[in-house]
């Protein structure tokens, strides 16, 4: 009988996890999983402790993104429109615009790095058109309701490298010492990774993606209105917004967490300390042996195909409710032209930037710096909005929220303001 029980109750808590699982694995891209693997070789287990320090920030900034999806019945750029000079729209949307092509373009050419380690005659551009193409047609031509359970599904590709680290004979004693204890040499390239580490982390089309998925969660449950859903509001389903963010959240740091501590376990200790290729890349999973090739694959393209869709999403997310347009995944193609145009032309400026041959590990790696430098401009906008009695009533911020919104901020605008003083640091 009891094993029913928590049967029912783990099937309870997998049902209940939604927007906030998916944009956790999202968080987990191409760019997650370079930077810590980056920063895992290089350093080995000295720079583990930003993942449980960025955890409470992380999770404090999506839940206030969730909230303000649920209780406003809007997404973000919506209520910024409502709130906000448009000239500050369109500049945060055009910073939006800027980080996202990059990262769609890192993340695909990484999709097609890993690929080629399986099928090494392959053109790498043939390999980028075709990820595209199905993240395309699964974003275009999937119920939303089917693509999000897809999404969600995608998330466990992620736990090959939590078997690595746990095969790899660490020495945890070390790991859990770094863990608990910061260490940092405030050298130039360590400067610039911990920006990278935060921007892939605390990155802004998640605030985009956070906001407008919880409407569509709504929305598929019939409140189709902005006032039928403002009415659905309930301490019920802001609590169970709770648990599905902290526990996506969650999910994407354990996961960054191992992939660091594979990297360091295997790569550091070996004297690979620079990941030029997603060769090098993949020799983290090397206790797998023969097959380590084949799991960094379908893990890189795992992890691209969930996140490239929510990279292009978030800029349509936010184009659209800057110019009025009609949105939402849950609409037909002819029903959301521009919406869905916008998702098309973000992949095809992606796809094009691979044609002029970027490294696709560095580009990964800058790709997450961009993230870092923009995201103190947007989070300003979540943190005041959040706070707004009048369009969250009840359900504003807690003077800790505020208080962890506000270091956030504080934390991520020094961060990127070092990562551009290290790029004149002579």
């Amino acid at each position: 009988m009891e094993m029913k029980e928590l049967e029912k109750e783990a099937e309870d808590y997998w049902e209940m996890l939604g927007p906030g699982l998916t944009t956790g694995g999202a968080d987990d891209d191409p760019t997650a999983i370079a930077t810590a693997s980056q920063a895992g070789a290089r350093y080995g287990f000295q720079l583990i402790w930003l993942n449980l320090f960025v955890y409470p920030f992380m999770a404090v900034v999506q839940e206030m993104c969730a909230r303000i999806g649920i209780v406003s019945g809007r997404g973000l750029a919506a209520n910024i429109r409502r709130e906000y000079p448009m000239g500050a729209l369109y500049a945060i949307t055009a910073l939006l615009f800027f980080a996202n092509t990059i990262n769609i373009a890192a993340d695909l050419g990484a999709m097609a790095a890993g690929a080629r380690l399986l099928f090494p005659s392959i053109a790498p551009e043939l390999f980028v058109l075709g990820f595209a193409l199905i993240s395309l047609m699964l974003e275009i031509f999937t119920s939303y309701a089917r693509y999000a359970k897809f999404l969600k599904y995608l998330t466990l590709t992620l736990f090959s490298y939590v078997i690595v680290a746990l095969v790899a004979h660490l020495n945890w004693s070390e790991v859990l010492y770094h863990t608990f204890v910061p260490s940092l040499t405030f050298s130039r390239d360590q400067i610039f990774l911990v920006c990278a580490i935060l921007g892939t982390t605390i990155s802004p089309y998640l605030f985009f993606w956070q906001t407008s998925q919880e409407v569509e969660e709504e929305i598929l449950h019939g409140e189709t209105t902005v006032r039928e859903r403002q009415r659905q509001v309930s301490e019920q389903s802001i609590r169970r917004m709770r648990t599905d963010v902290w526990s996506g959240m969650a999910f994407s740091n354990i996961i960054v967490f191992f992939i660091f501590a594979a990297a360091a376990g295997t790569l550091y200790v070996n004297g690979v300390t620079d990941i030029a290729t997603a060769d090098q890349a993949a020799l983290a999973l090397k206790p797998f042996g023969q097959f380590a090739f084949i799991l960094f694959a379908f893990g890189i393209i795992g992890t691209g195909l969930l996140a490239v869709p929510v990279l292009a999403g978030s800029t349509a997310y936010a184009l659209a409710e800057s110019f009025g347009w009609k949105y939402g995944l849950y609409r037909k193609l002819k029903q959301a032209r521009a919406f869905y145009a916008t998702i098309f032309i973000s992949m095809l400026i992606g796809i094009v930037a691979n044609f002029v041959h970027i490294d696709p590990i560095r580009g990964l790696i800058y790709a997450a710096v961009a993230n870092g430098i923009i995201a103190p401009f947007i989070l300003f906008f979540v943190v005041r909005l959040s706070g707004n009695k009048r369009i969250m009533g009840k359900y504003t911020n807690s003077s800790l929220v505020s208080i962890i919104g506000w270091a956030t901020i504080g934390v991520m605008a020094l961060s990127g303001i070092a990562a551009i003083a290290t790029m004149f640091w002579f």
